[in-house]
């Protein structure tokens, strides 16, 4: 095994490849009593389009299959529920599907050897019927029906729609019901064969474990099984514009809410890797809208803010960075967002101030096994690595660096969604 030292941390992760591709990360703690897996792919639902490695034909499969198909991993051939599984060791279990990845998880106290023998099984033996698939349509439309009364959710797809042209994170990971209405038991042995391959897999162990007796079961349940070339997948050509500038929702909603999403084409950043131009447009959103950001101590004495969290997202060429906010002057609150944009500076001493306190939550997360599991996962899928030196990464950030990005981000490029209580009947 290839040993990682996380530099600033005094703690090891040990890499590993299987023979067929499928890397491993294990993350001994030995002063924990818990354990936490992640078997994941990098298979999520904007990947619609593709070659199947055995035809020369591309084919578009429905919008939400690589959710449908997590769905259902969980119905095993033999009648065997996983997560009564877990459940009877007292284990937790679930599954996530994101845009770019889906993953299977358990974690707990106890039969670690049991229970990771179960994951791995369970997630290499799918079992596809007409009848289990159908039945299966009607559970994720009633989901989609739910989701759809949710405003968050609302307001986040409304938002996504109006930032992207064609790009597939315009639509809910879910998909639609139309689209759900379409899948077949062929469709899901499809994606599953072409992406639930070794070599498109990882596995992520973090906690108390013998993490020999690990790679021995891994190689065991999984060694064997054959990997196949990545399929070929089709580019998508999102225009660099936001889709619409501005648009008002009517919802279930108390007090206003507004969604922000501003598109950055990549090649207009610079020539930054990309862990490095991660932490900066973090860094950019940290310092201007954070928690002890000027801008918000200006929001609050106006008494315009309620809430606000930002987030970044990224595609092939594109970082974009949404905001969301509850505020009961949505009007206000969006010029005084405006204004931020066209004045924006970053101060230095914000800057060495936000450094320090990252790298003081660095230390402090390495100690929690979820937080642990989460930030190397994110590290992983995105950056295909265990990031050893983040710490040092942190440090060496640099005000011009951060001031010449800035500069290039073009802040008008920006779709507003508002939010509101829908008007009473009379």
């Amino acid at each position: 095994m290839e040993t990682i030292k996380l530099e600033g941390l005094d703690i090891c992760c040990y890499k590993d490849k299987l023979k067929n591709g499928l890397e491993m990360v294990f993350v001994p703690y030995k002063d924990k009593k818990n354990y936490f897996i992640s078997y994941a792919t990098r298979f999520g639902s904007e990947i619609t389009s593709f070659v199947p490695i055995e035809s020369k034909k591309e084919i578009k499969v429905p919008d939400g299959i690589a959710h449908f198909l997590e769905h259902k991993m969980f119905e095993q051939e033999n009648g065997v529920d996983p997560f009564t599984f877990f459940s009877e060791s007292g284990t937790g279990a679930n599954a996530s599907t994101s845009y770019d990845n889906t993953q299977y998880i358990c974690y707990g106290t106890k039969d670690f050897e049991k229970n990771l023998k179960f994951l791995l099984k369970f997630v290499n033996e799918p079992y596809f019927t007409d009848e289990n698939v159908e039945k299966e349509k009607g559970i994720i439309s009633e989901e989609l029906k739910m989701y759809e009364d949710i405003p968050e959710i609302k307001l986040e797809m409304k938002l996504r729609e109006n930032i992207y042209h064609i790009h597939p994170r315009r639509v809910d990971i879910g998909g639609t019901i139309e689209e759900i209405n379409k899948i077949e038991k062929e469709d899901l042995y499809t994606c599953y064969k072409n992406f639930y391959s070794p070599n498109n897999m990882f596995i992520l162990i973090v906690g108390n474990f013998d993490q020999e007796k690990a790679r021995e079961i891994i190689e065991e349940e999984i060694g064997k099984k054959k990997s196949i070339p990545f399929p070929k997948i089709k580019k998508i050509k999102e225009q660099s514009t936001i889709n619409k500038s501005y648009e008002k929702i009517e919802s279930n909603v108390r007090v206003p809410k507004i969604g922000m999403g501003i598109k950055i084409p990549k090649k207009n950043l610079g020539n930054y890797d990309e862990l490095t131009l991660d932490l900066y447009l973090s860094m950019i959103s940290t310092v201007c809208f954070g928690s002890s950001s000027t801008f918000r101590e200006r929001v609050r004495n106006k008494k315009l803010l309620n809430s606000f969290y930002t987030e970044w997202e990224t595609t092939d060429d594109f970082k974009t960075l949404y905001m969301i906010a509850v505020s009961d002057n949505l009007d206000q609150f969006l010029e005084e967002v405006k204004k931020e944009f066209s004045q924006l500076t970053i101060e230095e001493s914000s800057f060495e101030r936000m450094k320090k306190v990252w790298i003081a939550n660095e230390v402090k997360m390495i100690d929690y096994i979820d937080s642990t599991v989460h930030n190397i996962y994110d590290d992983y899928l995105h950056y295909h690595m265990v990031v050893p030196n983040k710490i040092e990464r942190i440090r060496k950030l640099n005000i011009k660096e951060i001031q010449k990005i800035a500069k290039q981000i073009d802040f008008n490029n920006m779709a507003v969604v508002i939010q509101v209580p829908k008007e009473k009947e009379e």
